[in-house]
């Protein structure tokens, strides 16, 4: 779908109240549960040299893919360095950029934290992460209050492909994750 197309959760008339048709997603659940319950024994039986180092992995590309979704491309050398730092792990002596340091605290935050449920002061702490350094923008770990869009560069055919949420409710939980 074009993201012009697109409709956000937020432009939803049901927003912030969502439901899903809980049959829809209970086969692709299932597959998902079997996957990961096969994946978590052979994990266990791995040595913890081998469990680091995939641990180290798949926060490092949570990390990688979330910032090129933003169109930031981290060094994943610098990720991994700043993630082993975050878990105690030893790490190398590399210097590592404010926002690749940023990010590390924020997937490594996010791997320690996930049972939790999800505040708003939770929420406002992972925005300002990898922003560090950052200092000149607006609206770094708060509800933005203007309603400043992303436009497309296309000259033919301009089109707003982000626009901010409007009336959120500040002090309310986000979301349970379990």
């Amino acid at each position: 779908m074009a993201l012009s197309l697109m409709t956000w959760n937020w432009q939803r008339p049901d927003w912030p109240s969502f439901s899903w048709d809980h049959a829809r997603f209970r086969k692709a659940e299932e597959r998902f549960l079997v996957g990961s319950s096969m994946f978590a024994c052979r994990v266990k039986h791995l040595g913890s040299l081998d469990q680091e180092r995939l641990a180290i992995e798949a926060l490092s590309t949570g990390a990688l893919t979330t910032s090129e979704i933003e169109g930031e491309i981290p060094d994943r050398a610098s990720v991994q360095s700043s993630i082993r730092r975050q878990l105690g792990l030893a790490g190398d002596n590399r210097r590592v950029k404010p926002a690749e340091q940023g990010i590390a605290e924020l997937v490594v935050d996010l791997y320690r934290s996930f049972a939790e449920p999800l505040s708003d002061d939770t929420s406002f702490a992972w925005h300002r992460m990898p922003v560090k350094g950052c200092g000149d923008r607006k609206d770094i770990g708060r509800y933005r209050t203007t309603g400043r869009r992303v436009r497309s560069s296309s000259v033919k055919s301009p089109a707003v492909i982000k626009e901010p949420p409007r009336n959120r409710k500040p002090g309310r939980k986000l979301a349970e994750r379990s």
